[in-house]
C-alpha cells in the first residue's frame, strides 16, 4: 500500500478529501490509500457522480467499458502481445522491429526504471506508428507495469514516430510531483527573476505526439511537471478511462495539454494537476471532455484555454472549439477558464459542480463561452 498523501497535504486540503470520502460515501482510508480514490475505480461508487433531473443526466456516467478511470473490469485489457519485454533492453530491441498492427506486452509485475539511461543518455522511447505498448491494468487484480523516471530532467519519455500509436494498462511515473510555490513566486513575482530563471529549473513530460489518432486507456500516469500528455499536434486523439494525477509544478502542470491538436478526452479521474487539460489556444486548438471527474484537490481551474494574451501574439483567439459537458467537478474553486475568444465557441453545459454555488466562479470566459443547464451544489434540484 503507498503512502497517504494527507501526509504532505495542508490542513485545508485534508479536510477537503475527507469531505469528499463523506459525499461518496466511502471509507477514508480507502479514499487515500492510492494518493487518489482507487477505491472509486473497484466499486459501485461511480453511480454517485451523476444525477438525472427532468430525463437528463448530470455529470459523469461511466460507459459500458468500464469504470470511469479503468482498472478493474475495463473490458479492453490487453492481456498479451507479439512481443512480451520484461526489461528495458527487451523493451529497446522491441521498439525497433515492431510495426504497424502489433502490440509490445509488459506483464503487470515488471517495472522498467529509466532514470540512468535518461539522464546520462537522454533516452526517448519511440513508438512505431499503428504500435500499442500495454500492459494489464485492472486484470486480475493487476496494477499494471510500472514504468518510471527519478531524473528531474526528463523532457519526454515516450515520443510517438506516427500516428495510431495507442499506451493502454501502463503505469507511467515521472520524477516531480511537487508544486515549487517558491520557485514560482521568485521568477514571476513583481521584481522577480523572470522567465529564463524559472526555466532553469527542468521540467518533465510523459508522452508526446506530434501525429494524429493517440489512443491512451486504462493507464495510471503522475508526477509530470509539464505534460502527462502533451499533443503537439494532429486530429482524433482519444484520451479515455485513465487515472491522471499529480502534475501540478506551479506555472506549468497540466494532465492533457494541446498545442494544434484537437482531442476527446472522457471516462478519466483528475486529481492534483494544476491544469487537468489546457491547451495553447492556437487556431486548431480545441477538445471534447465529457465524462470525467475531478476529484477536488487542484492548484489552480481544472480546465484550460490560453489566449492571445497569453502568447503575446496580438490576438484574443482561445483555441478553435471547445466543448465541456457530463463531467464531475469537486473542487470549490473556479473550473473552467477560457482565457479569450474561441474562434468558434466554447460550450459547457449538463456538467455537475458539487461544491460550487455560484455559476460565474465556476466557468470564466469571453464572448463565445456559453456556459447552461448545469448543476451546482452537493443536492441540487434543478439546473441553471
Amino acid at each position: 500500500m503507498t503512502k497517504l498523501i494527507a501526509v504532505s497535504q495542508s490542513r485545508r486540503n485534508f479536510l477537503k478529501t475527507a469531505a469528499i470520502g463523506s459525499f461518496l460515501g466511502l471509507n477514508f482510508s480507502s479514499l487515500l490509500s492510492f494518493g487518489i480514490p482507487q477505491s472509486l475505480v473497484t466499486s459501485k461508487a461511480n453511480d454517485s457522480w451523476w444525477k438525472v433531473i427532468n430525463n437528463q443526466t448530470y455529470g459523469a456516467k461511466a460507459d459500458d467499458q468500464g469504470f470511469i478511470g479503468g482498472g478493474k473490469d475495463y473490458t479492453r485489457v490487453v492481456k498479451t502481445g507479439n512481443y512480451i519485454v520484461k526489461n528495458f533492453n527487451q523493451l529497446q530491441e522491441a521498439l525497433k522491429i515492431a510495426k504497424r498492427g502489433d502490440v509490445i506486452f509488459i506483464p503487470g509485475d515488471i517495472h522498467i526504471d529509466l532514470t540512468t539511461y535518461i539522464y546520462i543518455d537522454k533516452l526517448v522511447l519511440l513508438i512505431p506508428a499503428g504500435v500499442t505498448l500495454a500492459s494489464d491494468r485492472g486484470h486480475a487484480g493487476s496494477e499494471g507495469a510500472l514504468i518510471t523516471s527519478d531524473s528531474l530532467d526528463t523532457p519526454v519519455i515516450f515520443k510517438t514516430r506516427g500516428k495510431g500509436v495507442r499506451f493502454t494498462g501502463l503505469r507511467i511515473q515521472g520524477p516531480n510531483s511537487k508544486r515549487y510555490l517558491e520557485h514560482h513566486k521568485e521568477s514571476f513575482s513583481k521584481g522577480g527573476r523572470g522567465r529564463e530563471y524559472y526555466y532553469k529549473f527542468p521540467v518533465s513530460r510523459g508522452i508526446i505526439t506530434e501525429f494524429s489518432e493517440l489512443e491512451v486507456d486504462n493507464c495510471d500516469i503522475s508526477a509530470f511537471s509539464s505534460s502527462a500528455i502533451f499533443l503537439q499536434k494532429g486530429n482524433g486523439h482519444c484520451i479515455h478511462h485513465n487515472i491522471i494525477h499529480k502534475c501540478q509544478y506551479n506555472g506549468l502542470g497540466y494532465g492533457v495539454s494541446h498545442d494544434r491538436a484537437t482531442s476527446i478526452i472522457e471516462y478519466n479521474l483528475f486529481n492534483e494537476n494544476r491544469h487537468s487539460l489546457a491547451g495553447t489556444g492556437n487556431v486548431g486548438c480545441g477538445y471534447i471532455a465529457r465524462n470525467n471527474i475531478e476529484l477536488g484537490i487542484s492548484l489552480s481551474h481544472c480546465f484550460d484555454m490560453h489566449g492571445g494574451r497569453d502568447r503575446k501574439d496580438g490576438t484574443s483567439i482561445a483555441g478553435t472549439r471547445i466543448e465541456i459537458y457530463n463531467n464531475t467537478f469537486l473542487p470549490d474553486m473556479n473550473c473552467v477558464r477560457v482565457r479569450g475568444i474561441p474562434e468558434d465557441a466554447c460550450l459547457v453545459y449538463n456538467n455537475w459542480f458539487v461544491h460550487q454555488l455560484d455559476p460565474g466562479k465556476a466557468v470564466m470566459g469571453y464572448e463565445k463561452t456559453k456556459s447552461y443547464n448545469n448543476l451546482y451544489g452537493e443536492n441540487p434540484i434543478k439546473a441553471t
